[in-house]
């Protein structure tokens, strides 16, 4: 494997290995172990903690970056930026045992407070959680690698769903709750708690994908236990507090350490009654069988993808070149935004043989001219593009599919594509462009998860869309061209294989109003601002028939002293932040 050794006054560069001397000699953030843990753990004190160790700091830092020749070579290496606690079997049972008790079979603090109540908690929970924006914004460019402005967009984009939750409660009659008459039948529909969810979030979105199911199951009523990530998991000890003074005891849970000694043994006892996982397929099934009433269990799943981006033979037409361009920035950004590591992201290009040529050229010519570089260095006011894989296991990965598909027959049509920059420890990548893929190649059929961008071609497009329908995933495409009959015919042949179709634009799942889904190995369930209100609750019908007057009566006086049926009203910051002083 080659290195490319930079200088140490210039590690942001282009991908062609033209340098520009904007490197920021950072110090790495010291993540402090939370006092209390949620909950509170038997033995906490006595747990065995786990460095957390990440890619890549500056291995000489006493070089005069002013002043140093370019001829001093750049390495970078693992730094310790925190630790992690590693529950055992009976630890994870204990706070699953202390979750049901929260719970009470539906009769707790949390289930039994009114959505007007748990909306201000949550309201006041992200309050507190804005005083630690740059502390967790520093956490995620540290721990996985994520740009500075994608950590914050990250962050800012959180607390926007979560907002846009909370106003969908206060706005949908299947939360706010409206009487309706039904010939002589009077019936309010709301929508109630499950009971214990556990919640489990990937490593690349982890503050944003695992609050994107963990606030509105909690908004909801429902208690819930949150397994931290191994990787990316950091940021969830720098919530802790503001959880504990925003929600009652016993409303979150948190379980670190290994997914296989603690989450098993959760799921065999049965008493998990919803699961959201975002991750493999694999490890899901695994969850779920474990589980002894598979039929009593909500399961809400965001899986894995291997979405395609089709080229059309009309977007190489001299006089579609604007849209041509328009497309290749497009596919840029669908194939390498977060260095490739989205479950959205476009992972296979379909380009017509005849055109293929010169796609690639344009391509290579626009993955050259990115920044490659730490997540807080910039070049000419741009971030780095491409930074730090978050480990080492993952360049390995990489390397697997790289190497087969060259061993096969394709060509990193990029320079420096593949190598490493910083020396061997490093995990900082340079993309590579891999053509021509063919299907006997692992590249064309896994999903790499990572800054590789394959392209295959088609001389039939029926080759393009035979990949669609009879592939294992089925969560997004793009279609990249202006033939209204081929997009038409794609459209209707993808509509029952795909969540979305999209029309000469990158996969994504924004805007959050639009329903996220998708199909087969890829997704069971909706994610949107008002679905997955859905995916966490069932609804509960409260309804009477009309006795001259009788049940109006009993219902107005009830209607006053039930929480459940108590309605929503829009509070400002301001005044929840005044009820709790």
């Amino acid at each position: 494997m080659v290195s490319l050794l930079l200088s140490s006054c210039s590690l942001i560069l282009a991908s062609d290995g033209e340098t520009s001397a904007s490197f920021l000699d950072q110090p790495p953030p010291v993540i402090k172990k939370p006092i209390p843990w949620l909950p509170v753990v038997p033995n906490y004190e006595n747990l065995e903690w786990k460095d957390v160790t990440v890619c890549c700091r500056r291995s000489n830092p006493s070089v005069d970056t002013n002043t140093c020749a370019d001829n001093v070579p750049l390495i970078v290496e693992p730094t310790t930026i925190g630790s992690m606690p590693q529950f055992t079997t009976d630890q994870a049972l204990e706070v699953l045992k202390q979750a049901k008790e929260a719970w009470k079979g539906g009769a707790g603090v949390w289930p039994q407070m009114t959505y007007q109540q748990r909306i201000e908690a949550i309201e006041h929970f992200f309050v507190e959680l804005a005083a630690s924006r740059e502390d967790i914004v520093e956490t995620l460019m540290w721990e996985i690698g994520k740009n500075r402005k994608d950590a914050e967009s990250e962050f800012d984009r959180t607390l926007q769903f979560a907002r846009s939750v909370i106003d969908a409660i206060q706005t949908d009659n299947n939360f706010n709750g409206t009487w309706q008459e039904i010939g002589n039948v009077r019936a309010l529909v709301r929508r109630a708690a499950i009971g214990v969810i556990l919640c489990l979030g990937p490593y690349n979105y982890p503050l944003n994908e695992t609050y994107a199911t963990l606030i509105p199951a909690l908004l909801l009523g429902n208690i819930c236990i949150l397994k931290i990530p191994t990787i990316g998991g950091l940021v969830h000890l720098q919530t802790m507090e503001a959880f504990a003074k925003s929600l009652p005891p016993g409303t979150i849970h948190f379980i670190a350490g290994s997914g296989r000694e603690t989450m098993p043994p959760l799921m065999k006892t049965g008493e998990v009654d919803g699961l959201a996982f975002i991750g493999g397929s694999r490890a899901a099934d695994d969850l779920i069988h474990q589980h002894p009433h598979p039929h009593r269990l909500k399961v809400f799943l965001q899986l894995e993808a291997k979405n395609m981006g089709i080229f059309l033979k009309d977007t190489f037409e001299k006089k579609n070149a604007a849209m041509l361009g328009h497309a290749m920035d497009e596919t840029l950004l669908g194939t390498l935004s977060y260095n490739g590591q989205r479950c959205t992201a476009i992972k296979l290009l379909f380009v017509p043989s005849d055109d293929a040529p010169k796609f690639v050229a344009m391509l290579v010519d626009r993955v050259s001219s990115l920044v490659v570089g730490l997540p807080w260095d910039q070049k000419d006011g741009t971030f780095s593009q491409i930074t730090p894989l978050p480990t080492p296991q993952r360049v390995e990965y990489m390397r697997e599919l790289i190497d087969d598909a060259v061993y096969k027959g394709a060509e990193i049509r990029n320079e420096n594509g593949g190598n490493l920059i910083g020396g061997v420890d490093s995990t900082l990548m340079v993309p590579a462009v891999l053509y021509p893929v063919t299907p006997n190649m692992r590249i064309y059929h896994e999903e790499q998860f990572g800054p590789i961008i394959p392209v295959a071609t088609y001389d039939d497009l029926e080759t393009a869309l035979e990949f669609g329908q009879s592939g294992e995933y089925g969560q997004q495409v793009s279609v990249f061209g202006s033939d209204s009959d081929s997009v038409a015919s794609i459209i209707d042949r993808f509509s029952a294989v795909y969540g979305k179709v999209n029309l000469n634009c990158q996969c994504g799942r924004s805007p959050d109003t639009l329903p996220f889904a998708g199909r087969r190995s890829s997704a069971m369930g909706v994610m949107s601002v008002t679905d997955i209100l859905r995916e966490f609750s069932v609804p509960t019908v409260i309804s009477y028939k009309e006795q001259n007057g009788l049940n109006d009566e009993l219902l107005q006086g009830t209607q006053l002293k039930s929480n459940f049926l108590q309605p929503v009203t829009r509070t400002s910051l301001s005044t929840i932040r005044a009820n709790r002083e």
